[in-house]
This record gives structure tokens, sequence and C-alpha cells, in this order.
């Protein structure tokens, strides 16, 4: 049986995870109560949130879910607080929630792409934003930002997302500069393809198997776990002179 880290920073840390209530947020949430970590997540989908916090109830401390449009600014700051007013104030911040929603250009309208900006972008530098002021109270801390590989390899079909996942990384190198002096190490993690339910359900054919094969330089499925190993390494005082850089676990893809 493999066996995998254990981060002693992590116990009884204070951690929010955006879009914790599936896919690869879930797992984030997982792997954080096995650490010990308090953690709270925020995610539109109640029903898959609670019973996420059900099955995780067992751990040193249950996991904290908040319903919530995080598209809507006021209401992330409002969720935020109600996860600091349980697990107390941020010490690592998990910037997950995306919507890699197929669209194509000629669909794309004004009010599309602010809907997709929004998702897959904006509220990453506002939760940072609501943050930072805990963690320069309370001596430094880790956000980790999701990007994606989907740009690096000028995937078509999806313009806003490739758009806003680009645009990650420079606001992580940004972050990075201005939160230093605090001792806020901001970094962005990139996941490959990962073969969430979603993903299977919707996504994966014959011809991405295809792609994936490949691409890959190690040709098997790229899982949530694998991406949460990382994000556990980047919460943990272990990484603590890491920031401003991307992190990408994709099998050797990008």
């Amino acid at each position: 049986m493999t066996s995998f880290a254990q981060y002693p920073s992590l116990q009884d840390r204070a951690v929010l995870v955006t879009g914790g209530a599936t896919g690869i947020g879930a797992t984030l949430v997982e792997a954080f109560v096995a650490q010990g970590a308090c953690v709270g997540f925020i995610d539109l989908d109640a029903t898959a949130g609670q019973a996420l916090v059900a099955r995780l109830a067992g751990g040193r401390h249950a996991p904290v879910f908040v319903g919530a449009d995080l598209t809507d600014i006021a209401a992330l700051d409002r969720a935020i607080a109600t996860v600091r007013g349980h697990v107390g104030p941020v010490k690592a911040l998990l910037n997950n929630a995306a919507n890699d929603k197929r669209h194509t250009t000629a669909e794309t309208t004004s009010e599309s792409w602010d809907a997709g900006i929004a998702v897959n972008l904006k509220h990453q530098f506002f939760a940072a934003k609501n943050v930072a002021a805990d963690m320069k109270t309370n001596g430094g801390g880790s956000i980790v930002n999701f990007g994606s590989i989907s740009w690096k390899l000028k995937q078509g079909g999806m313009p806003v997302y490739t758009t806003s996942k680009a645009a990650v990384q420079g606001l992580t190198r940004s972050l990075a500069r201005d939160f230093g002096p605090f001792d806020i190490r901001v970094n962005t993690l990139v996941p490959g393809w990962v073969m969430t339910e979603k993903q299977t359900r919707l996504w994966l054919d014959d011809k991405g198997r295809e792609e994936i094969a490949r691409g890959q330089c190690i040709n098997r499925p790229l899982l949530p776990e694998h991406i949460a190993r990382m994000a556990l390494f980047l919460a943990a005082d272990d990484s603590a002179m890491c920031t401003g850089q991307d992190f990408i676990v994709d099998g050797g893809w990008a």
C-alpha cells in the first residue's frame, strides 16, 4: 500500500477551498481534512456540499460548508466571513472554483464573456483580497490559484475559459509581489486534464483518450488526488520559499 506525506503544519490550520463540493474541490476538502486541518468550503451545490460534510464528519475537524454564488462578490465576502467564524482566520486559500463549459467564439456574447470571467477569474482575486487581511495579521499564509494547461496547449472551443486561465498566472505573479512583504505566498497550481466524474461524463471520448495517450508522458489517468497532493505541499510550511511560481501537474503534457 502506498503512503503519502503528512504535513504537521497543516494540523489545525484554517483552510478555505472555493468550489469544494464536487470534483477536484471535494478531493481537496477531503485531503485537508485528513491532514487535521480546519476546512471551510464554498460552493453553489448545496446538496453535494452537505453530503461531503456528512461523509467527512469523523475527521479531527469536520469541514464547514457554506452555500454561495462565488460570482456575486458580496455573497462571496459573506461566505468567507461565515467560514472565518467557524474555523478562524484563514491561513491557506485554495482558489479552485471554475467552469470549463465549452463555447464557440461565434456564440460568445458580452454577457457570456463577463459571466465566464466571473466564474473562472474574478472571484480568485476577490477571495485573495479578502483573506489577505487575515494572513497579514497572523504572520503570513498561502494562496493557491488554480490555472489550467488548456491555454498552453492552444485548446479551442472555450475562449473565455482559456483566457481566464491564462490570466490566473498573471494574477498570481502580481499578488506574489504585493503580498510577499507580509510572508504571504501566492502560487498557481496548473492541472492537466483531470479525470473527475464530470469530465468523464461530459467530455471524455475515444478521441480524448487518444489525445491523452499522445500528450502525456505518463500515460495513465490524471486524478483529483494527484492535484490535491500538490495543493497540500503548497499550503504547508514545507513550501515556505515558493511564491510567484507555476506548479504543473499534468503527466508531462504541457
